[in-house]
């Protein structure tokens, strides 16, 4: 395993953290098996994973129940991420939010608490990272991170308080991030905390066709507007995207490696990239996430991967919200 160090902290994060969303079910997910999700997040330790990010939102909570149970035991070796929901009317209501999640967690301290999104009707940002920070004061938290925000949101941050991280979307189907929310994090100084890095299982050569994809993973502005769980109102990109990705793995074949690493490794090798965070219900899924890390993409290849990716990172454009065309991310 690969570790890095979150900006100006101590705090020392595995490149390849867990997305433990998937771990809560739901009708995105399926299905849920807690016993096979609790030795889904131990087999993950046990490869060398040390960072687990999971939210409120993940079940209403059930998701930093699981982890709790997991990980709770484990302590300082295992850095835990979660998150602030949308559900703030007003600031003085986040430290509630952090004492329940702390609950779940089983924890004494959160190493990362994260700003899930900053939505339209939500308390001020500054106010929101303002009542965040007093819960580093009094060390409940350790670091402050945020998520889904773009630049215009960035700019709206505290100067004085240290933001450490921005987790965002990014794979080789979805790039919006590059054309102005990533330069605007590093520029910042903040680590960029890479979700979907699979696209919810569409780089793992899982499905062939559009219609093979389950409603709520085709949600996405990669598919039209006529998907019964779609928000964008947009025709979608559906063919252009599965020819990226047949493309994608005519390429991963001749590599001799597979999609999913050529995916990951790609993300790892990002400027400005702390960690990837992939998600696993499986011990086995876990071994193969971990297995990207002895892939090592040459300047070829990458060359190639912007070439193959380009024309769909130009359709779906700079807006870097996957599911909804405006409102949430600017």
């Amino acid at each position: 395993m690969e570790y890095a160090e979150l900006m100006g902290t101590d705090i020392r994060i595995s490149r390849i953290g867990m997305g433990c969303w998937g771990i809560a079910g739901g009708r995105t997910w399926g299905e849920r098996d807690d016993r096979r999700s609790i030795d889904t997040l131990r087999a993950a330790y046990d490869r060398g994973i040390s960072f687990f990010d999971t939210a409120y939102s993940y079940g209403n909570g059930y998701s930093e129940e699981l982890v709790g149970k997991a990980l709770g035991p484990l302590g300082d070796r295992v850095v835990i991420a979660t998150k602030v929901g949308t559900e703030l009317s007003s600031p003085s209501e986040v430290e509630r939010h952090c004492e329940e999640s702390l609950r779940r967690l089983r924890r004494d301290w959160i190493d990362l608490y994260q700003l899930h999104w900053h939505l339209p009707g939500m308390p001020p940002l500054p106010e929101i990272i303002e009542a965040m920070w007093r819960l580093v004061e009094s060390g409940k938290v350790r670091a402050i991170g945020v998520c889904n925000l773009g630049k215009g949101q960035l700019a709206l941050l505290p100067p004085e308080i240290p933001v450490v991280t921005n987790q965002l979307p990014y794979s080789l189907l979805w790039r919006a991030i590059e054309y102005e929310v990533m330069p605007a994090s590093l520029e910042r100084g903040m680590g960029i905390l890479a979700y979907s890095p699979l696209m919810q299982g569409l780089l793992t050569g899982k499905f062939s066709s559009p219609e093979e994809v389950p409603e709520g993973r085709a949600r996405s502005r990669h598919f039209s507007s006529s998907r019964p769980q779609a928000i964008h109102g947009e025709e979608g990109a559906e063919e252009l995207t599965f020819e990226t990705i047949h493309r994608l793995s005519d390429l991963a074949r001749d590599l001799d490696i597979p999609l999913a690493h050529l995916a990951i490794a790609w993300v790892l090798q990002r400027e400005g990239v702390a960690s990837v965070l992939v998600g696993a219900r499986t011990p086995d899924q876990v071994d193969a996430n971990v297995g990207a890390l002895a892939v090592r993409l040459s300047e070829e290849v990458l060359a190639e991967l912007d070439t193959i990716t380009t024309p769909l990172k130009e359709r779906l454009g700079p807006n870097p919200d996957m599911w909804q065309t405006s409102g949430r991310i600017w």
